[in-house]
Parts: structure tokens; C-alpha cells; sequence
């Protein structure tokens, strides 16, 4: 609805510059937003205070000589008012706002899509866990949004993909060798006291039995360090597909795996240290290879090569990144958890050294969930083995649930994840309002179907039978999904479009408590028919943007 007002202005300052009673003729970004009292408007702009130094006249001339020259033949714009040093309120129409329903009708599933990205490709990287153990609840909620980022792109008309980055080198991959290794050799009857810097999981006791089924005694006939890749090899392989298999569960797949181990394999983490030297960008200090990262705003300069040779992390990410934009993207968005808050400017850093704007790379930061049961949080440790997996939430509530509660704040603030809500089925669980208020509107349509009435179709209905105050702040809301979902993916924010839906949803209950929409009237059932089912259109695209399912009964 925005877009169209805008249009309407615009056409209005065309139209003054061309009969010269405006002159700047460089229309600037036409501001528009949602008074915070109705009686204000629908919308208001401050477009006229914006020209008024240009122009130079008064902002309230420049507010009446735009509202004489707007076109109100399209039936959007029913009344202006100008207010205080020369705001421009602007009331719609009825018939603009029940037009938004034909809109929703006509596009279906494509209805809250827009072209905002322009095709951009963009990457999004999320999750990658180390394959060190089983995902927990944390690394849910990095998917969950990192997947729901992913989706609002697509539907601005970003080009995305979504890429799972895996930690297969390093001395993580060494620890899980080491730590499986030791329970194969308990299992084949040695004594020891296991290190507290294993990984002490049960999964390590499991997985140190496949090896034994697999391999029987043939690991004890190889050299100590072999012994030790070969289990890190062999867990790393298992452990990353009880990953895929978790994610698969939870709605997400991958479009592309990439493995950092291949980064040294192929040469890309050499490369990338030879590039910034050549560009002047490191130096040598104490036998290490230093980035300048403090020349782009980082608090410190970083070591990307040790004194004894061996490359950091850091030197992997250098390339990484590096390689992402060799690839063609414009724009890379890399879902952390908060712990990593440090680690960004030190990446924007490398952004800016290597040319390209800071901008081009997104970081998410992701906070930690809370799990509460009985009233006690569960602590979470992969080394430790004291967590709770994913699969087990998921198991326990649903995947609908799960994700709809770790996307219900935003993703860098704290989220406490209720059990025994997530469960109930009651108003008080957000999931499930939503949820039943798509499924109430599918009973409606079966009620209807017995008594003889189909949904009408695109321009088959009397909007002056759609006479209520509720039924007018429905169109309103469901006019506003194109916008959220464009605003959702330009924040990196899916957070709003739960906002929206409980929002929607709560308007929605409201008007099927107090209003029959199969009355004894054929023409207002129809009518009212023909919104409740726009709302179910609105209903199920936002919750697929999420992941979640828009069920027809509950």
C-alpha cells in the first residue's frame, strides 16, 4: 500500500515540476509512516519539510500545492489533512484497502513476494556446528533463523543460497579422534584415566563401538597418530550426517557443504596469505605474519601465521571469505553465535583490506536458549556431554513449535524456551494461536462447502457488504505482509514476520468471536467468506517463510 501512495506523490511532484509551481525537480526519498493515533491517518509523510529548503517556501505551501495536484480518480486517496509545520496525513479509501484482497487472491502463494533484492546473490552460512558432536538447542536456534534469513531473501527477490560451513580441520578434529580413540581402546580392555579435555559424551562411547564393529583389533596394529585420524576421519564422517539428518527433521537442507579442510587442500589458505602480503596488508613481527586489522577499525592487529609456521583460524576465515566472493556474490551473510561479537570487526576488517565495502558482509549474532525444565535451566556443554540435543526437542514439541519459539525475538537477545508451553495447546502457546487460526478458516470453508457455498473467486464479491470496523482492519493488516517481509529480509530480522502473524492472528480470533461469517445473508457470507480466506492465504505464506506448517485441522 505504501508503494502506491508513493506513486501517487510522485506523480503529484512530476506534475508540479512540469507546471513550474514546484522547481527542485529531484523528487527525494518519499518518507512514509504509520501515525501513532488513528485520527492522524493512515499514513503520514514529511515529504514537503524535506523540499521546503530547496524549494524555499514555507512547508505547509509546499504541503497545499501537493495536495491540489494529487490524483484522486483511483479511488486511493479519500481525504489529506496537513498537520503541525507541515506533515501531510493521508486517509485511503475503503475501496483501496478491499482491493488489497483481489491482490492476495490473484498472486496466492506469491502474494508478500516484491522484487526488493533485485536479483542480488546473496550467501547465507549458518549453523556450521563442529562435527565434533550432536547439534544442541543452540545450534537450533542459529538454524532456525539463518534458514528463516535465507527465506525472506528469496522472497524479496534476493538470489540465495544457503551454505553449511564444515570445521574438519583444526585441533577439534584431532580431540575427537583422540577422545573416540581412547574408548576403543577401553573397549578393547586397557586401563586409563580419560583426559578432561575429551569430549566425554555418550556419542563418543558409541561411536567408539562402530569403530570397533567396523575395524575389529586392526586399529591397535597401526602407528598412535593414524590411529587418532583415522577415528577423527571416521567420527567427523558419522557425526556430520547425524547432522544432516537432524537438520533434514528440522526443514533445512544445504545447498552447498563446504568443507574448510578443503581450503588447505586446494592451496586457498596459502593463497589468501600471499594476497594480503602482496597488497601491503600484514607484516612480520616475532617470527608470526600479522594482518593490519587495526588500520580498518578492528581494537588489535591479528596473527594469521605462527612463528612455528602453523596458519590460526583466523588465516582459514581470511580465505574463506576470500573465496566466497570469488564466487560471485554480492553480498555474504554469516549467522555467529554471540560469543563471536568480537570476531566481526576483525572480518569486517579483512573486508575493507581486501576491497570490498564492510557492508558485503552480514553478521548475525545468535544468543544462547535457555531451557528451562521444572523451573531449572539445562546446562549445555558439548565436552562436557551435559546437553540437550536438538533431535530431543524437536522429539519432545514439535518441529513447528521449536521453530516458531526461536524465532519469536530478536536473534541477538535472549530467549527463554518454555517446554511444557511449546506443548499446550491453548491460546497461550503462540505457535498454536497462529496455527489455529489458519485451521479455523479451513473448518469455515468445509462449514461452507456442506451448506452449498463455494469461495468465491477474484471479482465475484460486493466489498460494501465487508461493513465492519474489524473487517476493514483485517485488509489493513494483511496489506502491510508485502512490507514486513521486505523490511524482515533488508534487517536480517524474521523476528517481524512473527510480529505480523500474531498480530494478524489476534485480529483475525477476535472478529470469528464476535462475528458469524456464514450468516443468513448469501451476499455478506460471501464477502466474508472470500476475506477470512485471504487471511488463510496471508496466514500460510508467512508461516512457510518460517518453516512451519499451516495445518487445515488442529
Amino acid at each position: 500500500m505504501k508503494d502506491r501512495l508513493r506513486h501517487q506523490i510522485r506523480q503529484a511532484l512530476e506534475t508540479c515540476y512540469r507546471a513550474g509551481t514546484l522547481h527542485s525537480e529531484i523528487i527525494p526519498e518519499i518518507g512514509l509512516e504509520v501515525p501513532a493515533r488513528a485520527e492522524h491517518g493512515d499514513f503520514a509523510s514529511n515529504i514537503a519539510m524535506v523540499l521546503a529548503r530547496e524549494e524555499k517556501k514555507a512547508p505547509r505551501r509546499i504541503a497545499e500545492i501537493l495536495i491540489e495536484t494529487l490524483n484522486r480518480e483511483e479511488g486511493i486517496i479519500g481525504k489529506v489533512e496537513i498537520a503541525g509545520p507541515g506533515f501531510i496525513n493521508f486517509f485511503l479509501t475503503e475501496r483501496c484497502w478491499y482491493g488489497v484482497l483481489d491482490d492476495i487472491v490473484q498472486s496466492g502463494v506469491s502474494y508478500g513476494r516484491s522484487r526488493t533484492g533485485e536479483g542480488k546473490k546473496v550467501q547465507v552460512e549458518f549453523v556450521s556446528a563442529n562435527p565434533t558432536g550432536p547439534l544442541h538447542i543452540g545450534h537450533g536456534r542459529g538454524a532456525a533463523t539463518g534458514d528463516a534469513v535465507a527465506s525472506v531473501l528469496e522472497a524479496a527477490g534476493f538470489s540465495v543460497q544457503r551454505e553449511y560451513y564444515i570445521n574438519d580441520a583444526g585441533n577439534q578434529m584431532e580431540t575427537l579422534g583422540r577422545s573416540i580413540f581412547l574408548r576403543y581402546l577401553e573397549l578393547m580392555g586397557e586401563t586409563m584415566n580419560f583426559p578432561a579435555d575429551c569430549y566425554q559424551g555418550e556419542y563418543i562411547r558409541d561411536l567408539a563401538r562402530e569403530v570397533a564393529e567396523v575395524e575389529g583389533q586392526r586399529i591397535l596394529e597401526i602407528p598412535e597418530e593414524a590411529a587418532i585420524r583415522f577415528c577423527a576421519s571416521f567420527g567427523g564422517k558419522r557425526i556430520l550426517a547425524g547432522i544432516d539428518e537432524d537438520l533434514r527433521a528440522f526443514g533445512i537442507r544445504f545447498d552447498n557443504w563446504y568443507s574448510e579442510q578443503s581450503l588447505f587442500d586446494r592451496g586457498e589458505v596459502e593463497r589468501g596469505v600471499a594476497l594480503v602480503r602482496e597488497k601491503g596488508l600484514c607484516y612480520e613481527k616475532e617470527g608470526a605474519i600479522w594482518f593490519r586489522t587495526s588500520d580498518y577499525g578492528d581494537d588489535k592487529d591479528r596473527v594469521l601465521v605462527r612463528s612455528n609456521g602453523a596458519t590460526t583460524y583466523f588465516a582459514s576465515d581470511v580465505a574463506y571469505h576470500k573465496e566466497k566472493f570469488d564466487r560471485g556474490f554480492d553480498m555474504v551473510v554469516d549467522v555467529w553465535g554471540a560469543d563471536h561479537h568480537g570476531y566481526v570487526p576483525r572480518m569486517k576488517a579483512v573486508m575493507a583490506g581486501l576491497g570490498r565495502r564492510p557492508e558485503d558482509l552480514q553478521v548475525i549474532l545468535v544468543q544462547l536458549v535457555n531451557l528451562l525444565r521444572g523451573g531449572q535451566q539445562v546446562a549445555m556443554s558439548t565436552r562436557s556431554g551435559e546437553f540437550v540435543t536438538l533431535q530431543e526437542v524437536i522429539e519432545e514439541v514439535g518441529k513447528d513449535a521449536c521453530r516458531f519459539f526461536f524465532l519469536m525475538r530478536r536473534s541477538d537477545s535472549q530467549l527463554d524456551f518454555d517446554l511444557e508451553l511449546a506443548k499446550q495447546q491453548s491460546s497461550d502457546n503462540p505457535v498454536y494461536y497462529v496455527q489455529y487460526a489458519h485451521a479455523r478458516v479451513c473448518s469455515i470453508n468445509r462449514n461452507a462447502a456442506e451448506q452449498k457455498i463455494a469461495v468465491p473467486e477474484l471479482g465475484e464479491i460486493d466489498f460494501g457488504r465487508l461493513a465492519l470496523e474489524e473487517e476493514l482492519a483485517l485488509a489493513r493488516i494483511l496489506s502491510r505482509f508485502p512490507e514486513t517481509v521486505a523490511g524482515a529480509a533488508v534487517a536480517f530480522e524474521p523476528h517481524r514476520v512473527i510480529f505480523f502473524l500474531q498480530e494478524l492472528a489476534a485480529q483475525f480470533h477476535s472478529y470469528y468471536n464476535r462475528h458469524r461469517v456464514l450468516t443468513e445473508d448469501m451476499e455478506t457470507s460471501r464477502a466474508r467468506l472470500y476475506l477470512v480466506n485471504c487471511v488463510r492465504i496471508v496466514l500460510e505464506n508467512a508461516l512457510l517463510l518460517l518453516g512451519v506448517s499451516a495445518p487445515e485441522q488442529m
